[in-house]
């Protein structure tokens, strides 16, 4: 009762901001309700709100945020995953790679804070929102920096899903090599779709599509790796300021392991999409839930101020990933 009576009214207002924007973003897929939940969040924020509000509001933010991520695991088919995406393996990690080394030199050249560096890098390289999403309670990043990273790969998602399929026909790819390339290159779910889409209704058949979407759930899983490679990172740098006051179980991401769990069970029960898709559109509400809290905790006019340095970061992250991915598949010779 006593969480009920500190957190309910936070969690309210949270709720009343994902409602609308959950369905505006159905109506409209590119931009996505998680983005206009971030959006509408940042108006609502600049109205004067009681402090009794922000105790729900922190709690959407960070717990219900994890709580989302271990249900999108029962959207995956492992086996599926692997034989699909055995052909693809060797490109997302070499994508993934070259996002995160031009993340962190990039940073270093425009003088970025670390922890939006890593979210815009994990952000461009794996799955966009989703992998933003895991990786800033495991970094434990700011509020505004969530904002920041999750604008900025919203601003490359719209222009993915607009110049992929056009570069695509320029270039003269086949569906399968379009399928990879939109697979490993572009940022966020949806934005793969949207960008896959339009190329299989030019060309009349779904291969692209259907291509594009396996190679992105293989993208993916790179979210266990690599939240556990920074949980470690985070812990040897903090366990040396601490000077041995410090605990790995307390910053671990467990969340992540219930993902993989969530994707076992998945795999494992052969789970039907009456059942599995229910529950994964649950936990993208959930999503998009958090987003509303996260732009209700976030400055706008700070948002703006800084955003430029984010975006050039994000332009050079998602420019690396899409030449890379190229050059992989010429030098692979499936183009």
């Amino acid at each position: 009762m006593s969480f009920i009576k500190k957190n309910w009214s936070g969690m309210l207002l949270c709720l009343a901001i994902a409602i609308p924007a959950w369905y505006l973003g159905k109506l409209f897929p590119v931009v996505g309700g998680p983005v206009l939940a971030i959006l509408i969040g940042l108006l609502v924020a600049m109205i004067p709100r009681k402090p009794a509000l922000q105790s729900g509001i922190t709690f959407t933010s960070k717990k219900v945020l994890q709580y989302a991520i271990i249900l999108l695991g029962f959207d995956m088919n492992l086996f599926h995953i692997l034989e699909v995406g055995r052909q693809s393996l060797l490109i997302i990690v070499v994508t993934i790679s070259t996002a995160l080394i031009v993340a962190y030199l990039v940073s270093r050249l425009l003088k970025i804070p670390s922890k939006t560096a890593i979210l815009i890098g994990v952000g461009s390289s794996i799955c966009g929102g989703s992998a933003i999403a895991a990786t800033a309670p495991v970094i434990d990043a700011d509020d505004e920096d969530v904002a920041k990273s999750i604008s900025t790969i919203f601003l490359f998602n719209v222009l993915a899903a607009f110049i992929f399929p056009a570069a695509g026909m320029a270039l003269g790819m086949s569906d399968q090599g379009f399928g990879m390339w939109a697979g490993t290159a572009v940022n966020d779910t949806s934005s793969v779709v949207a960008a896959a889409t339009t190329w299989s209704s030019a060309v009349g058949n779904d291969t692209a599509l259907t291509l594009a979407t396996i190679v992105k759930l293989t993208r993916t899983l790179a979210i266990i790796p690599i939240t556990f490679v920074l949980a470690l990172y985070r812990s040897r740098k903090e366990k040396q300021n601490a000077k041995g006051n410090f605990s790995l179980a307390k910053i671990f991401p467990w969340f992540i392991l219930f993902f993989l769990l969530a994707a076992v069970i998945s795999t494992v029960t052969g789970m039907p999409a009456t059942i599995s898709k229910p529950i994964v559109s649950f936990g993208k509400f959930l999503i998009t839930m958090a987003m509303a809290a996260i732009g209700l905790n976030t400055n706008l006019v700070s948002l703006i101020k800084n955003g430029g340095k984010p975006i050039l970061l994000g332009l050079c992250c998602w420019a690396a990933v899409a030449f890379a991915s190229l050059g992989m598949q010429v030098l692979l010779k499936l183009w």
